[in-house]
């Protein structure tokens, strides 16, 4: 079946893809195919492909599968991308979630999010980062930013390098288990900055992919050239997990939110560790402590789907940087208060998209989106975090789960 059919697996980290020999045939990669800017094509001895592909490598597989895609009818296409958000919905409501923030959202989703949020199909709020190359976006984004009932569409998401177990995250210094490599550059500084001008032109937040202490210090530097904490941009740098401790102070300086995802501290910390080095690690790997102490604004989430959506494990590893199956802990001096993980969930996600004075706080006046939990978060043992269970979610006031 393999040998007839095009198999492309994608890495849950979504920086690296497995296909078959007859997906790559289809994609016309062979040994010949050199690795693009930005990625790695992996090969054997004999130098032909393995069937792994990194980083910008993957987009020699994904055009071929988007030009099979443009192959199936419109309504098709919508009816899967349809299907899909109608589950997805009701994972995030049993997860307790009433709001979303996506980080990749295409023009022809945010024209079928719009349809959705005028039928008042939407049961959740959802804030979405247009994601697409800069030549894409140009020219092409009248209409936006948008504001719906529960729909908006008014940041700009971008990347400048990848995760840190493919050894994609860009660093400053070499891997400490890869000696020589600094890891990838996935898009250029320029065309980032590029980005950056389309995101004021168009009054949009702007939302930088940045792991590595590299890649952090880069966007920070880029958006040292156009932010200002008086005019209050709110530009984001999503995931901040590697940054070298002369730049943490340089968050709350200049502005700029640290939207990471206490979850990813634990899921990597099998290792962490072992790509960094104990020193590097202990002094800026998931630095939740550190940026807030700094007085950052610093959110929290899932990164779903590369990790599982349900908030309550990241919430517990954003207070004890603990694994739930207890193989490893990590660094547990730069954890955060119980209160410090509520309010990074709530009231600082809210504020990262400019939704405070509509969401994020239960008080008079604001919207009602709480959810019911079978432990009080604040007082309950450590060891009871996990068992939490959501008994309700209300959006708006009304009970969607």
């Amino acid at each position: 079946m393999t040998q007839t059919h095009p198999v492309v697996l994608r890495h849950a980290s979504g920086h690296a893809l497995f296909a078959n020999q007859k997906a790559m045939d289809l994609a016309g990669v062979s040994r010949e195919t050199p690795d693009p800017r930005g990625g790695r094509v992996l090969r054997d001895g004999a130098g032909d492909p393995t069937g792994v592909f990194e980083e910008r490598a993957m987009d020699l597989i994904t055009d071929a599968y988007q030009n099979f895609v443009q192959t199936m009818t419109p309504e098709a296409r919508k009816e899967e991308w349809l299907a899909g958000i109608r589950a997805v919905q009701d994972e995030c409501l049993r997860n307790g979630i009433t709001s979303f923030q996506d980080a990749g959202t295409k023009f022809r989703e945010v024209d079928w999010y719009r349809e959705l949020d005028a039928a008042d199909s939407l049961r959740l709020n959802l804030w979405v980062m247009l994601r697409h190359s800069y030549d894409e976006m140009a020219g092409n984004m009248d209409g936006l930013p948008h504001y719906g009932k529960r729909f908006e569409c008014s940041a700009i998401k971008t990347e400048l390098d990848g995760a840190l177990g493919s050894y994609g995250a860009w660093l400053l210094e070499p891997y400490f288990d890869n000696p020589g490599f600094t890891g990838q550059n996935t898009t250029e500084v320029a065309t980032v900055d590029s980005i950056a001008q389309l995101a004021i032109t168009h009054n949009m937040q702007l939302c930088v992919h940045a792991i590595g202490d590299r890649a952090n210090r880069e966007t920070l530097d880029l958006m040292a050239k156009y932010v200002d904490p008086t005019d209050d941009k709110r530009w984001r740098i999503e995931h901040s997990q590697h940054i070298h401790p002369d730049d943490i102070p340089r968050f709350a300086k200049l502005g700029v939110i640290a939207a990471m995802q206490g979850i990813h501290c634990t899921s990597d910390a099998l290792f962490a560790e072992t790509r960094l080095g104990t020193e590097r690690a202990r002094s800026g790997a998931y630095p939740w402590r550190s940026l807030i102490d700094a007085g950052a604004v610093v959110t929290n989430g899932t990164d779903a789907p590369v990790e599982d959506v349900n908030p309550i494990e990241s919430f517990y590893a954003s207070v004890t940087r603990a694994r739930a199956d207890g193989k490893a802990v990590f660094f547990p001096e730069q954890s955060m208060t119980r209160e410090e993980a509520l309010h990074s969930y709530t009231a600082a996600a809210a504020y990262s998209a400019f939704q405070e004075d509509v969401r994020g706080t239960l008080v008079p006046g604001l919207q009602a989106d709480f959810v019911l939990l079978s432990n009080d978060l604040t007082n309950c043992a450590d060891d009871q975090i996990l068992s939490t269970e959501v008994l309700a979610t209300y959006v708006s006031g009304r009970k969607e789960y």
